[in-house]
Formats: C-alpha cells, structure tokens, sequence
C-alpha cells in the first residue's frame, strides 16, 4: 500500500486543478513550521485543508534557526513563566512523536561566581519542574575538576562551576518537511513554489495565487472559508495582499552561524557561552562538524539569502576563543556559514534580543488571521491555539488535537541500525539515522548515497529544485565537507531524470547553488 504522506510535486497541474476544484475549510499561507503546523492540526481534525508556500517548504526562517527544540531557559529571568513552561513541556511532546527530530543532547551552562551558581540552580530546578523533567535528565552542577574532565575545551581555570541540564538538538527543515507531510497524509493538499497575490474576503475568501517555479507562469484561485497567514517573515506582506494600507506590525531580526570541522573545535556537548553584551551563543557538536551561533540584531529586509558580514562571525568567533581553548578557530576554518531571519513583534524601545518571542494573532478586515512570533520549540502548540480559535469562530465541527499523539513520518519509534544502514560506515549511519528516523533503513537498501537521496527528495519529500535537495533536505549545505558542492553533480543528474532537466537545466541547477555557497561568503575571509 502506498505511503499517503508521500510528497511527489511532479504533477503541478493536478495539484492546481485540486486547489481549485474544492471549497477548503481552511487555507494556510506559509509553509515554515508554523503554517505546516497548523495545516497538521487541522487536517487531523478533520478539516479540509490547503497549504500554499511561495518558495520550498522550510525556505526561509524555519531551515535557518539554531536548530534546537529547548525551553527557553534564558526567559525565566524576564517572567515568561508561561512561554518557559509551553517550551520546556512541548519539548516531550515532540520526542514522542519524532525521537529522531528531538535528539536529547546535554548542555553545559559555566558559571563564574557562587552567586551566579546558585541563581541557575534555582532557575533550573524551575526549568525542571515546569518540564516535567525526568529524573534522569535533571540539571547536575559540576566542579571544575569535573567540568575539566568531561569538557576539557571549556576555559575552567576562571569559573566557578558550570551546570549541566538536557536540552533537546534538531533538523528544522526536515522537522517541517514532516509536518507537511503529515498534513498530506491526513488529506491536506499543499504546495510549494505558489505565492498569494491578493486576498479577497467574504463568506468563502478567494486568494488568487501565481507559480514562482521557473519555468512554470500558472496561477490558480483557491476558495476557502478560513484564511491563515503564516508567512514568518512575510506576515506583513501578505496582510497588505488583503489591505494594501495595513502597516508592518512585524520587526526582524538576523542570526546568523558559523560551521567549523570538530577537529577545529572539539566540543563533546553543546558550550554555552556568555557574551561581552550579555547574550548567550552556543557552541554545537554536530557529526564531525561543529556550529557556532547565533546573533541577534535589527535587520531591515526581508531576504530569502540574509547577508553575512565579516563582524558577524568575528562576534561568534571572538567570543568562542574566549570561553574556549580554540587556537585553531579562525575565519579560514570556517567550512559553511547560514544567515536567517526571525519575524519578531514589534516592541518599542526593546533590543533585538529582549524582545518577547511570544507569539500573536491578528484578524484582518476581510476575516484573514495573521499568526507571528513564537518559538521553534511551541510550534505545535501555537498551532492547536490557532486552529482552536478557527473551529470555534467558523463553528466548524472537528475532531480535538491529536498532533501530540500521532507519530511524525520517520517518528513511529526510535529508529535502529539495520545491516544495510551499518554498511555505510558510522558517520554516514548516525547522519541517515537522525535525518530520516525509521526510513533511514528504505534509504540505505537503496544504495544510501547521494544519488539516493536526491530521488528520495523528489519522489517522497517534494523536492522541485536542486537547492530543495542540497539545503533542506540533505543539509549538504551546512554539514558536509566543502560545503557539499561536490555531492551537485550525482545529485543534479539524479533530479534531471526525474524531473525532465535538459543539460542546461541542470547546469543552471548546478550553478545556481554554486552561487549561493559563493554569496554566503563573499563578505567574509575564508
């Protein structure tokens, strides 16, 4: 029997044709993790539902986060009781459902004073109480000697002690990728590559919707009774699709992080470090790579490809020497960098990083919802809340929220080596395993290598592009060596014959990704 959360984007017309043949209940506009959480609650419910991405599913803020689903521990401090507790609650949920997409992992947070050490322990055995924390996996305070010992990178000679507590690491874009596919599987029909031009309201709206796939000029009007804006950093531009005058209600900031090989900085667990202008950036063990990130400052346009400046990652590296023994640390070690963009909630007065990420609904003039801010780690959560308010205010009748209980595809129980997956060798065997969960097996039996992949990225998972592949769906991108370019050209062959690229084609495909890698570094020394 066929997987029905296959996602083949091969037959546009048909899928056009659907979105425009039915009336839906309700359509998501955005296909980040947010609308693809809201298009999984609601065709769980029993809604009928439609979601709509103007570029790939997980394309923008939601392939570019620090990649972690933890509970906001650094929020205690400013009273968000509530946004603490969603967080650190949901973080279980999500291990649940997808145990390969919320990989326990420790952090260790030093301290440098015994007043600092017992402030974080009292805030800890909070995180730990509104978490519902298992015992196992509660925070430990470690001496220096111990901290020496079991992470000799970290700078110890200065601190005081350092506490260690369990937070969980994730792949953002394929977290989405699974959602949407979970949406399709419950009968939601979602696309990618279809922006919404305007937004008429009504009884039943009408949201009139153009291809951006190159080479493809259709458009299509989809008719549906709810409308829900989930475009992350787009929020604004498609409100002004419904109210040319609607003003931003949106502020964006731009994190961006660095990726060095693990021999460069050997971290075994996930460094917290302290920053001159008192912020807290990470330090990632991430398979033979290490990532360091993030920064948090205003940003004034809404790019798909954020630009990454040289006094970026001199912040990210400057601080990292300072907490870390990290003499080889250096720009020239730097083997892939991501910049992304987080649609944050306007706060007058407020810097970048002391504004609430607690997330808001708004109702336009015509009836459309706009949902902004929160965090990765509540996404699902933020959808129930939303999908809530939609069958209440449409008196629609539905099913209550299963997402916490149903696996994600990949999720159906914590995947284990197989004969074809050990075969690999065990780095290519952690990384299948932790991308693709229990499918990792399908994957290995059919040769596991990058020509795999790719069919896998059309075939299952909607893969339309060259960079669909090499950015969201692999994360060659980020976490191979040289970036991952030398995985295009087997991989671009691999897409051509499936989805008729002419030679041309497929070197533009090539190419296209090949620049990308090069703008992400043009302004840095490498």
């Amino acid at each position: 029997m066929a997987d029905t959360s296959h996602l083949d984007m091969r037959n546009r017309s048909d899928i056009m044709s659907s979105l425009e043949r039915d009336i839906f209940d309700i359509l998501v506009i955005g296909g980040g993790i947010t609308g693809a959480g809201i298009a999984r609650d609601a065709a769980m419910r029993g809604l009928s539902v439609a979601l709509i991405e103007a570029r790939d599913f997980a394309s923008g803020t939601s392939s570019r986060s620090s990649k972690m689903i933890h509970g906001g521990l650094r929020y205690l401090p400013q009273g968000e009781i509530g946004l603490v507790r969603e967080a650190a609650t949901e973080r279980k949920k999500l291990y649940a459902i997808a145990p390969h997409l919320a990989q326990p992992a420790w952090f260790i947070l030093p301290t440098t004073s015994r007043s600092s050490t017992a402030k974080l322990k009292a805030a800890l055995w909070t995180f730990d109480q509104l978490g519902g924390v298992a015992k196992a996996d509660r925070h430990r305070i470690l001496s220096r000697q111990e901290l020496a010992d079991i992470e000799p990178v970290i700078r110890s000679e200065k601190l005081h002690r350092a506490i260690i507590y369990r937070e969980y690491l994730t792949d953002d874009a394929r977290l989405t990728l699974a959602n949407i596919r979970s949406a399709k599987a419950n009968g939601a029909v979602v696309v990618n590559y279809l922006s919404a031009a305007r937004v008429t309201g009504g009884t039943v709206s009408e949201v009139l919707c153009q291809s951006t796939l190159a080479g493809d000029d259709g458009e299509c009007s989809i008719r549906a009774r709810a409308v829900i804006n989930a475009a992350g950093p787009w929020v604004d531009q498609v409100r002004r699709a419904e109210q040319d005058s609607a003003s931003d209600r949106l502020v964006l900031s731009k994190g961006i992080h660095v990726v060095v090989p693990k021999k460069v900085l050997p971290v075994e667990y996930t460094s917290i470090i302290n920053t001159p202008d008192k912020r807290a950036i990470f330090a990632v063990p991430h398979g033979a790579f290490t990532y360091i990130g993030t920064t948090d400052s205003f940003y004034s346009d809404r790019d798909y490809w954020p630009s990454v400046e040289q006094e970026d990652v001199d912040y990210l590296l400057s601080a990292t020497k300072t907490a870390l023994h990290a003499d080889a640390l250096s720009s020239s070690a730097i083997t892939s960098v991501w910049a992304g963009i987080r649609p944050l909630i306007q706060q007058e007065g407020k810097s970048a990083k002391d504004i609430s990420r607690k997330d808001e609904i708004w109702t336009g003039p015509h009836g459309m919802l706009s949902i902004a801010g929160g965090k990765l780690s509540a996404y699902r959560a933020m959808a129930e809340r939303i999908v809530d308010q939609v069958v209440e205010t449409g008196q629609f009748t539905a099913r209550a929220c299963e997402t916490d209980e149903q696996p994600l595809p990949g999720g159906e129980q914590v995947a284990k080596t197989t004969a074809a997956i050990s075969a690999l060798g065990e780095e290519n065997s952690e990384r299948l395993l932790r991308l693709y969960g229990t499918e990792a097996a399908e994957l290995a039996e059919d040769g596991g290598d990058v020509a795999a992949e790719a069919r896998r990225a059309v075939l299952t998972e909607g893969a339309l592009t060259l960079e669909d592949y090499w950015v969201r769906r692999s994360g060659r991108a980020w976490f191979d060596h040289v970036s991952g370019l030398d995985s295009l050209p087997d991989a671009a062959a691999e897409m051509a014959a499936l989805l008729d690229w002419n030679d041309d084609r497929m070197k533009s495909e090539i190419a296209q990704c090949r620049e990308i890698d090069r703008q992400s570094k043009a302004n840095i020394s490498i």
